[in-house]
């Protein structure tokens, strides 16, 4: 029991991330291919490159820590991705297609923003300053990610209900 810490909390945690942006990044590419809209497929474009950034960035938290990047199965981002899979098959060809790969791809926004958010509190709680720092710098990345899906929302759906 007594390796049950903050710290390796934090560090479960982390490889959880790490294993979570590769996935994200493949469904990324997925998705893009899927979207309809011109725009949509942008903004997956994009997301993706800024996952693999993020990703390469995960690396300097686990040096930030001294500890060997690796990652663990994440149930949640395997699930969010399934949904994805689920609305590509069942609403391909549709007009509802884009709303609903914008709606996955919030979803996968909103994991990353908790996630990001706890692990940048719990760097700032062990006194990871560098760690903390890097975190905060995805956080803020993934909130404008959000807040631009958001922006983007508004003409895709509109356009599912035609």
């Amino acid at each position: 029991m007594a390796d049950l810490t903050l710290d390796s909390l934090f560090h479960e945690t982390l490889k959880d991330i790490y294993y979570a942006e590769r996935k994200i990044a493949t469904a990324l590419r997925k998705m893009a291919r899927a979207a309809r809209s011109e725009e949509l497929t942008a903004a997956f474009e994009t997301h993706e490159q800024e996952t693999q950034a993020q990703y390469e960035r995960l690396t300097e938290v686990f040096d930030a820590i001294g500890k060997k990047p690796r990652g663990k199965t994440c149930d949640a981002i395997e699930g969010i991705i399934a949904e994805a899979q689920e609305v590509m098959d069942e609403f391909k060809g549709s007009p509802a297609l884009d709303a609903g790969l914008l709606a996955a791809a919030q979803a996968v926004e909103h994991y990353e923003i908790a996630r990001y958010g706890t692990l940048k509190a719990w760097a700032e709680q062990l006194g990871l300053k560098d760690a903390a720092r890097l975190l905060d710098q995805t956080l803020q990345e993934e909130t404008a990610t959000d807040a631009a899906l958001s922006d983007l929302a508004e003409t895709v759906n509109a356009a599912a209900r035609a």
